[in-house]
């Protein structure tokens, strides 16, 4: 007896494989997320896990801060059924997820030192950079630089993927921004990847488990009565996966014709990765700038973030996280129409751009204390 594939449905209901995937992705995840976060809630409650208030903390009460167990539940069950071809393409991807998963969980939890969770990300970077080969491998021509020896390669790519990742959990600190987001980042990468041709199809759908996902866990993140936080489980998670996909991305650029030519040409293509991918990026930079001119460590936790500026103009949190995903998307259009101009100028506008935005409500604050 053959082995079932998703595929055959097509021959049963006549319906494109790729489609068919696409929707059961999105649905199957959504309620997957929908119907597990209910009763991990009630496990929080009942054994006291909670995420309390603290002085750098934008949120009063203690909340349950498991929901990345559902995020995590739902994507690694839907995306091994509807793209089982990333996870034979690449066989560390899994792995890395689940130690990811592991030390989020245990920090949620039990809160783990810096160094260990430090740790654990190396591992899951060196393993899907060296052993599935996910790898910056060009700068392309930013800098002057183009192909990176497979060392450096390999290096650069571990030290972007913890950056990324920490950077998206450190914008995860008011209701709905680090979910909108990615939410956001993945709309952005369907996109891209659809215009590149079939071959992206796995990457589309993976994407579009983590929107299922992110849409019904958005559903508890606002409610007043059921909050629920993503914590580090879920957006080590998440941010390892936007991370994931914009190296897929790029390496889609570096694929070679029979005569030795690029399939796709995009000097721009690492320019867009950051445009996506921006407002993690730049409120890192900005909060480390901000701590170095104080005279402070880099990683001294405060609450100069972003979203701890905006909420000091006295915005709500959906307000606050509506306005820096706009600020987001327009920045990823701005990259998308200027695409084809030269990408140091491209580089140059991307980050003008976010800092303009990181630095706003200070302006803002500045100006209103000068008209008092």
């Amino acid at each position: 007896m053959n082995e079932f594939d998703i595929r055959d449905l097509k021959n049963i209901f006549g319906i494109n494989s790729f489609y068919l995937k696409c929707f059961l992705g999105l649905v199957g995840s959504f309620l997957l997320t929908y119907i597990s976060i209910p009763k991990i809630i009630k496990i929080s409650y009942k054994k006291d896990l909670m995420a309390l208030p603290g002085e750098r903390s934008s949120h009063n009460k203690r909340t349950p801060n498991l929901g990345g167990i559902a995020i995590f539940y739902s994507i690694a069950i839907m995306s091994s059924i509807c793209a089982y071809e990333l996870f034979s393409s690449y066989i560390f991807l899994f792995s890395s997820i689940i130690i990811l998963f592991f030390i989020g969980l245990m920090d949620d939890i039990l809160v783990v030192t810096p160094n260990k969770k430090l740790y654990a990300q190396i591992i899951a970077s060196l393993m899907i950079s060296i052993g599935s080969n996910v790898r910056i491998g060009s700068f392309f021509g930013i800098f002057g630089i183009e192909t990176l020896p497979y060392g450096i390669s390999i290096i650069f790519t571990v030290i972007i993927f913890i950056f990324l990742i920490n950077a998206y959990n450190l914008v995860d600190g008011i209701d709905g921004l680090a979910s909108g987001i990615a939410l956001l980042a993945c709309c952005a990468f369907i996109f891209t990847f659809w215009r590149l041709g079939s071959i992206n199809y796995p990457m589309i759908v993976l994407a579009l488990t983590i929107i299922g996902s992110l849409l019904a866990f958005l559903r508890f993140n606002f409610n007043k009565k059921y909050k629920i936080f993503m914590g580090d489980t879920g957006s080590m998670i998440i941010g390892f996966l936007l991370s994931f996909m914009g190296i897929k991305f790029l390496n889609l650029f570096l694929i070679l014709s029979p005569f030795g030519t690029p399939i796709y040409h995009l000097q721009s293509a690492p320019v867009i990765v950051i445009a996506i991918l921006i407002i993690p990026i730049i409120d890192t930079i900005g909060v480390f700038i901000i701590r170095i001119l104080k005279g402070n460590s880099p990683f001294r936790g405060d609450k100069n973030h972003m979203h701890h500026r905006y909420l000091r103009l006295g915005l709500d949190h959906k307000k606050v996280s509506l306005i820096m995903i706009s600020e987001n998307a327009l920045i990823i259009l701005t990259a998308y129409f200027l695409r084809h101009i030269k990408v140091h100028l491209l580089l140059l506008i991307i980050l003008t751009l976010g800092l303009i935005f990181s630095f706003l409500p200070l302006l803002i604050t500045k100006s209103n204390k000068n008209k008092n």
